[in-house]
């Protein structure tokens, strides 16, 4: 299981094929599982990087404060760590938060940014209705299988749950041996709360690709058009229906976008 020194952790990472490294950055809870239906896709053109945040699946859990800030940092201390000096970054969710602090504090470290399903935090932000905050608040302490039959219509379409329930029930029963403990999620819960960096946006100047679901209920789709404004010239995707959990059920579609965007902005050959 490859783990490497980060900060003052451990972290658990993956590396998948060559060339310009793309770093994936999962959201709230989440693993490098999340990644499953991204990483053969990118990984025929870049070399990608994969990881646990701290406090997620295989990474250490330190009982201390955690900020969106020191998630940022430990992805910069990987990335010193694999002897990787800039790469495309692809933040998810609560990654998108981290995303947006590593292009923040460490601009020459950001080739590119995607931001996924996310938001800039704050007063500015547009919060999820009240009945998926609890939903959400919910679920942490739910049994592995209460908790992945419930979270799906926060994540998906009624139309992919009808067509796909068992298979989606599947893959989150197989990643659940690897939830967090609830108090180490709740250190990220208290970081992700602390997250704004809606006035700090406007100094982002790598090119920007920003994509949701046009029907996430976890992170409405308005926060992709406030940092699309803020972000200087970056470009806005919405996938029709979608919700949070695009990445799945969209799969093939946001790939071929985000693939495109990289490919775009891939650097040129050294003479």
């Amino acid at each position: 299981m490859p783990r490497i020194r980060v900060n003052d952790i451990q972290l658990y990472y993956e590396v998948h094929g060559q060339g310009e490294p793309v770093v994936l950055i999962m959201g709230l809870g989440g693993n490098t599982h999340g990644w499953d239906m991204q990483i053969p896709t990118f990984s025929r053109e870049f070399q990608v990087v994969a990881f646990d945040n701290r406090s997620c699946g295989r990474s250490d859990k330190p009982a201390t404060r955690y900020t969106i800030r020191l998630f940022a940092d430990d992805t910069a201390g990987l990335m010193d760590a694999l002897g990787i000096a800039s790469a495309h970054v692809y933040g998810q969710s609560m990654g998108g938060f981290i995303a947006q602090e590593l292009a923040l504090s460490y601009p020459q470290r950001v080739r590119t940014l995607v931001l996924g399903s996310t938001s800039c935090g704050g007063r500015q932000a547009v919060a999820a209705l009240p009945e998926h905050l609890a939903l959400m608040a919910a679920l942490p302490a739910l049994s592995p299988e209460e908790a992945a039959g419930k979270s799906l219509p926060l994540l998906y379409s009624a139309e992919f749950i009808a067509r796909k329930r068992q298979e989606l029930i599947a893959r989150a029963l197989a990643e659940a041996e690897l939830r967090p403990p609830l108090d180490a999620f709740g250190r990220q819960v208290q970081a992700a709360l602390r997250h704004n960096t809606y006035d700090r946006l406007p100094q982002i100047r790598c090119p920007t690709l920003i994509i949701s679901g046009s029907d996430d209920r976890i992170m409405p789709a308005e926060n992709s058009r406030i940092l699309a404004e803020r972000i200087p010239n970056a470009e806005l995707v919405m996938l029709p229906k979608a919700g949070h959990g695009y990445p799945v059920e969209c799969a093939e579609e946001s790939n071929a976008i985000v693939l495109d965007f990289l490919c775009r902005h891939r650097s040129r050959p050294v003479n």
